[in-house]
């Protein structure tokens, strides 16, 4: 590690952004940072401020490297245009596709994981907790080497292997069958939201091949498989 260490005071990121709510978060990547050697690090609490940061260090023509950023802010008395780091990656993404991007946060669902870095195209996903900035340090060298990371606890969301894998059609109606609505209702609401398909019998269908899929015995013992495995 040491050498590894000497090697990136002359090869890493120059300048990096860390956009969290919370100053003590803020506080310990800003340690991470400092521990690379890199020599241009801010931190902001607001995604509105990471953005306007992000946009002016463009157009003057001095970007960031490398965004760091947790998913949720809590909301407080400011206004705020994109009120998560979700809503903000996706739409840098867009704007600054070579931005490299690595979330931090305690959001571990696997599904989370898949839209954002297959979606999206973020570079790195690290979950906070007991090993979070050692794993963060990590995925500053990888991505810093044009490689993706992910927390080893969620890198099955990332296997081809996975046969779990589910789209968002498919999340949505387990979360309307978690909240106790009826196959008849969760049909309804597809129907009044203009959602394909809708009908009663592509939702049986559909609810059916999900069970099969998961081996679940029925529609209650679905849903609590598919929260283990952190995908609502």
């Amino acid at each position: 590690m040491r050498d590894l260490r000497q090697k990136l005071q002359y090869s890493m990121f120059q300048k990096v952004l860390v956009s969290d709510d919370l100053e003590c978060t803020n506080e310990g990547v800003l340690s991470v940072l400092k521990s690379l050697k890199i020599k241009h690090a801010e931190h902001v609490q607001y995604c509105d401020d990471a953005c306007l940061k992000i946009k002016r260090a463009q157009l003057d023509l001095e970007p960031f490297d490398l965004f760091i950023t947790d998913l949720s802010f809590v909301k407080d008395h400011r206004e705020q245009k994109y009120t998560s780091g979700e809503a903000l990656i996706i739409a840098l993404k867009k704007e600054y596709p070579k931005l490299k991007i690595i979330v931090y946060s305690v959001d571990d669902r696997l599904q989370k994981v898949r839209f954002l870095m297959n979606g999206h195209q973020t570079n790195g996903y690290v979950c906070k907790g007991r090993q979070g900035l050692v794993e963060l340090e990590n995925a500053i060298q990888a991505v810093f080497n044009n490689e993706t990371y992910v927390s080893p606890q969620l890198r099955q969301a990332l296997s081809p292997k996975n046969d779990q894998e589910i789209d968002d059609y498919d999340i949505l109606l387990i979360k309307l069958l978690s909240n106790g609505l009826s196959q008849e209702e969760i049909s309804a609401h597809f129907k009044n939201e203009n959602r394909s398909p809708s009908s009663l019998s592509s939702i049986e269908k559909r609810l059916n091949k999900l069970r099969i899929q998961f081996k679940a015995n029925n529609a209650i013992h679905l849903v609590a498989i598919v929260k283990d495995l952190g995908l609502i």
